[in-house]
């Protein structure tokens, strides 16, 4: 049988950042590590350096080129009449350096109100090598999954707006080769995002021109993929929550602050846990395991949804521990350059990622340059030890030229 040495996705992303244990462990009374695993994490990685330099977070700040993957619906309060950007962010860069991800994303507004936008995320997950089971190898591959995507936005008041976006997903990871007796193709999937954007000024005397907004999007609402011609295994992309509020302080003409704050939590399924017997092994029926808490994890999408808020087998308390939240912070003086830090927070059982980071930006007439920095607080991180950066060009700024 011929050997793959193909590593998911999903074990190079999210839910193996950390090395999590068995997600289905039970450990007397309690699961010690439930992870939530999904298929083509890609799309829920932060693409951009600005937001990167954040902790990771962008539901609520104010509307740039990057705002199609954190929430589509800023675009319609966009100053700018046209701008696009382009990022790159190396990937397990201390263990190979041919990882990486790049994302293309842009916008044209149609008029004062409404707003079309589009991005492309490409994952690349180098070369990989095949080999039969006798070490014997058959060939080289890329491996690489991408998505493309376009939105449209309009305000619903001079304070609120809303987005919709459609996007195809497209996950090559085996190139056909059959894997344990089974025959392969690439997994394809198509999903949406909605979303909702609300901005207004705060009345503060010392604090003139104080504002808030608050954000919220639900993405990759869509259907299950499968990697076997069969289509007998399919499993959920990573539908995901984010909300939030962020606050920019005008501390004078030259002087701003912002603090903003996303939560985060995947609608899809928790690892319900599985019954055993007294020899440790899975207990049977009708040809399927029998669950002792939680809920079955084989459902529609948008059951998954639902289910996803009162599904944990640990009750009200795991439900809680599913949420991540991120804290950010951002300076600019004149408008032209920037300093970012931030927080990223993951319950020890859900994944355990904490990190720090940090950030600057740059912003001269047609085009901005953002960098990021990612330092780890708890273990190995796939980002660390290495500079992400974003290019923004304002077509504003090439018209005035």
């Amino acid at each position: 049988m011929k050997r793959l040495f193909v590593i998911l996705s999903g074990t190079l992303l999210f839910f193996n950042w950390t090395l999590a244990q068995n997600p289905n462990e039970w450990n007397g009374q309690q699961a010690t590590q439930n992870t939530i695993t999904t298929a083509v994490p890609f799309l829920n990685i932060g693409p951009d350096a600005r937001s990167g330099g954040m902790g990771e977070l962008g539901v609520a700040t104010e509307p740039d080129a990057m705002s199609q993957h954190w929430n589509p619906a800023k675009y319609a309060f966009i100053e700018k009449d046209m701008g696009f950007s382009v990022s790159y962010s190396p990937w397990l860069r201390k263990l190979v350096n041919d990882i990486n991800l790049a994302y293309l994303s842009g916008y044209k507004k149609l008029d004062d109100r409404s707003a079309i936008s589009a991005s492309l995320k490409f994952f690349s997950l180098g070369d990989i090598t095949f080999t039969e089971e006798d070490g014997t190898v058959i060939g080289n591959f890329r491996p690489s999954e991408f998505s493309v995507d376009a939105g449209y936005s309009r305000k619903f008041s001079d304070k609120l707006s809303g987005a919709v976006s459609g996007r195809f997903i497209y996950s090559n990871l085996t190139q056909g080769q059959t894997v344990q007796g089974q025959s392969t193709k690439p997994g394809t999937s198509v999903a949406a995002d909605i979303a909702i954007f609300y901005t207004n000024e705060l009345d503060i005397n010392w604090l003139e021109g104080s504002r808030i907004n608050f954000g919220a999007a639900i993405t990759n609402i869509g259907s299950k993929v499968s990697y076997s011609n069969d289509d007998a295994d399919r499993d959920f992309i990573p539908t995901n929550l984010r909300f939030g509020p962020s606050w920019l302080m005008e501390i004078d003409e030259y002087n701003s602050i912002r603090l903003s704050l996303d939560i985060n939590k995947l609608l899809v399924p928790t690892p319900p846990i599985y019954a055993v017997d007294t020899s440790g092994q899975p207990i049977i029926e009708n040809g399927e395991p029998v669950i002792y808490k939680g809920k079955d994890p084989n459902v529609a999408p948008v059951q998954g949804i639902i289910q996803s808020f009162y599904d944990a087998p640990g009750g009200f308390s795991e439900e809680m521990k599913e949420f991540i939240w991120v804290v950010g912070a951002e300076y600019w003086y004149d408008k032209q350059f920037a300093v970012r830090a931030g927080y990223f927070h993951e319950s020890e059982m859900k994944g355990n990622r904490k990190f720090f980071t940090l950030g600057a930006g740059l912003r001269y007439n047609v085009f901005g340059l953002d960098f990021s920095y990612l330092i780890p607080t708890e273990q190995q991180n796939p980002l660390q030890n290495t500079l992400r950066f974003t290019l923004t060009f304002d077509f504003d700024g090439f018209q005035n030229q």
